[in-house]
């Protein structure tokens, strides 16, 4: 694990072309092992001496001190995915035209079609299919009764599509994709993950240097203690693990962190209220516990 200085050094030699993005990759990840943590390092350990502090600065606790860090790193995947909706944004905007023969084949290649019933008599796709009554479908648009609805062929949504991206035939999600996600899409969502693809295939290298050096940016920002505070072991678990801070009213209950106070500090109506709410929603828990859906 590289350490804060290192790491420095990392991110600018790959902003400054120095190295090539796969050996910035293989250097940063090259001692990574499964569990180990930047706290559990001699550098980590040497530089916290310097800013840890004598108390918690939310409780005024001496007992067990921490730093707590008020933000942390996403995973590379993350800042990847940000950065290729980024350019496939930039490239949707200087390239609207996609060939309408390769846009056929990608979606031959890459969904099954599952056509949309509609109505014979005014082409609308709400029909209602009834179980008992004959005809079995009608049309809550133009009220016609049939038997045998009418679809439309994959070309014939495509044709309509490139003449009008707007219109109402083409907006049903009917083309499902043939990953494991069978993700449902209409043709413009299909059209955006195709223009996507293409984005990302012709500034393949470009995203990931972008999206390396961002998630290096996070983790030297997190190895600085720039975003932390010194904080008890009690303070710092419910923030943590409950999103929770110590109200800055009574500076005895803990808070949720996005309200500004306990709800011991609420006004004596508001305090009812968020009580009863509590409760419920303990019964409830315990209803869906008993029923076995928890």
């Amino acid at each position: 694990m590289l350490t804060y200085n290192e790491l420095i050094e990392l991110r600018k030699k790959l902003a400054n072309e120095e190295i090539t993005l796969e050996l910035a990759k293989e250097l940063y990840w090259k001692d990574y092992k499964e569990g180990k943590r930047a706290w559990h390092t001699r550098d980590w350990k040497e530089r916290r001496i310097k800013v840890i502090k004598e108390k918690c600065e939310v409780c005024d606790s001496r007992e067990t001190l921490t730093i707590q860090h008020l933000s942390h790193p996403r995973k590379y995947a993350e800042y990847e995915r940000e950065v290729i909706r980024k350019y496939a944004q930039i490239f949707k905007d200087s390239n609207t035209a996609v060939d309408k023969s390769e846009f056929r084949k990608h979606i031959i290649k890459n969904y099954d079609y599952e056509p949309v019933p509609l109505c014979p008599n005014c082409g609308d796709n709400r029909p209602n299919k009834r179980v008992r009554k004959l005809p079995q479908y009608r049309c809550t648009e133009c009220r016609h009764e049939f038997d045998e609805p009418i679809y439309k062929s994959v070309d014939e949504l495509i044709a309509t599509f490139y003449e009008n991206e707007e219109a109402f035939e083409v907006r049903d999600k009917c083309f499902v994709s043939k990953d494991k996600w069978r993700n449902q899409h209409n043709l413009s969502q299909v059209k955006y993950w195709l223009q996507r693809e293409m984005a990302k295939n012709k500034d393949i290298v470009m995203i990931g240097k972008e999206a390396f050096l961002f998630y290096l940016d996070d983790n030297i920002k997190y190895l600085s203690f720039e975003d932390t505070i010194t904080a008890c072991k009690r303070c710092a678990s419910n923030f943590d693990l409950n999103n929770m801070e110590l109200c800055p009213k009574c500076k005895e209950h803990y808070k949720g962190i996005q309200y500004p106070t306990c709800i011991q500090c609420l006004p004596e109506e508001k305090r009812k209220v968020a009580l009863e709410n509590i409760e419920f929603g303990k019964e409830w828990r315990a209803m869906h516990k008993s029923l076995g859906i928890d």
